[in-house]
């Protein structure tokens, strides 16, 4: 599914489209993604414009010219486009949102797992969905420090620390893997194990890998697609994600894989201790 540098693209993206262009008619093909999509039928957003995009963690935020929030996730498989009326619907678009320059904010998702609501933010802007979410990896606040005092008094992996939402969002399983290599740390070790100078290693190699990723546009892993149905470059860049069997970059041992929190963690036996 899309992690943060994918939402930030594609964030990026809707922000340039959307931004000043006013709602003229809202349609719902199908009664559910996620969660319920004919709630957008009576939410009067006819009339509606919109004043701009934001993420937080791999949620986007599209501000509202009446303060709300349209609020979306890409589940496994969800794609947008901004889009001519002249091109037919697809099978599995969901939801079209007519805006007044005569292109169609289009939602598709295949599996159905991604979400689109309406919501009323709190003081600080942020919907409720999002009450809970942790630090942003890229902000000043995600440090090796806060890290590092996140994890002292857990035993779980700290490969899912690093992807536990409460702590740190918007870091995946891609980035995670990619991170824990390039901080030559193994993805099975309890988080109280860590110690400080490798939590500030972790965090220094998210940061620049999440920017490097954004730079290339994301990574274009199953269905992820940019608004303008471009791939993402950063695949060109995976050291460790996917490489099972292959030999390690920098050492030429064999990739390992093991499963954690159900899903797939590559890693290097020899460079990460």
């Amino acid at each position: 599914m899309p992690e943060l540098p994918e939402a930030e693209t594609i964030g990026r993206a809707l922000d340039r489209a959307l931004k000043e262009r006013v709602i003229t008619q809202v349609e719902v093909f199908s009664p559910a993604m996620r969660t319920p999509l004919t709630p957008l039928l009576d939410a009067g957003l006819e009339g509606l414009r919109f004043a701009g995009v934001r993420r937080r963690g791999r949620y986007l935020m599209a501000d509202l010219s009446d303060k709300r929030i349209l609020l979306m996730h890409f589940g496994m498989s969800g794609v947008v486009r901004i889009e001519s009326s002249g091109v037919p619907r697809r099978k599995h678009e969901h939801v079209f949102i007519h805006l007044d320059d005569g292109n169609i904010f289009r939602f598709e998702c295949t599996r159905r797992f991604s979400l689109l609501e309406v919501h009323t933010p709190d003081e600080n802007g942020i919907p409720a969905p999002l009450a809970g979410l942790g630090m942003e990896p890229l902000s000043l606040e995600f440090t090796g420090k806060k890290f590092f005092e996140c994890c002292s008094k857990r035993s779980a992996p700290v490969k899912l620390l690093l992807m536990d939402n409460s702590i740190v969002t918007g870091i995946g399983n891609i980035y995670a893997a990619e991170t824990l290599f390039a901080a030559g740390v193994d993805p099975r070790r309890s988080g109280r194990e860590l110690t400080l100078k490798e939590a500030e290693s972790i965090v220094k190699n998210a940061k620049k890998i999440l920017l490097e990723a954004i730079e290339s546009g994301g990574t274009t892993i199953s269905d992820f697609r940019h608004v303008d149905g471009s791939e993402g470059k950063f695949a060109q860049n995976l050291k460790i994600y996917g490489k099972a069997g292959e030999l390690c970059p920098v050492c030429s041992a064999v990739v390992e894989t093991v499963r954690q929190g159900g899903r797939s963690s590559f890693y290097c036996p020899r460079c990460q201790k």
